[in-house]
């Protein structure tokens, strides 16, 4: 199981968009599977979070290796996807994320750089 990732989170779809957001929604379905299909990804799961009192609505995990996350944040096709989401949802972002293996070597990691200051 690959052991990047990136994390794609947003909040409240924008109000009078309601129809576009699925429309975006389900282009990036198509978007994560078409790179899945490719060997791009190992995988992708969307969630919708239930009310919290929190501003995060839904995410997304993509996993994969980092030289090929890389690329489809630098891809034409992941530049057109982000802008739309980015109109259509508040508080759109991405943010890499370490997991499995990488998680537990970056908190070791980072403790051997700290070590000093505690």
């Amino acid at each position: 199981m690959a052991d990047h990732g990136i994390f794609i989170g947003w909040g409240d779809v924008v109000v009078g968009r309601e129809r576009q957001a699925e429309k975006v929604f389900g282009e990036a379905i198509a978007f994560f599977t078409q790179q899945q299909e490719r060997g791009s990804i190992e995988s992708f799961e969307p969630a919708l979070l239930r009310p919290h009192g929190g501003d995060l609505n839904g995410f997304m995990l993509i996993r994969g290796e980092l030289d090929d996350l890389h690329d489809i944040l630098g891809s034409l096709g992941w530049e057109r996807l982000s802008a739309r989401s980015s109109a259509i949802v508040d508080g759109f972002g991405v943010i890499a994320a370490s997991l499995g293996a990488e998680t537990l070597r970056l908190v070791q990691t980072t403790q051997g750089y700290t070590s000093d200051l505690t």
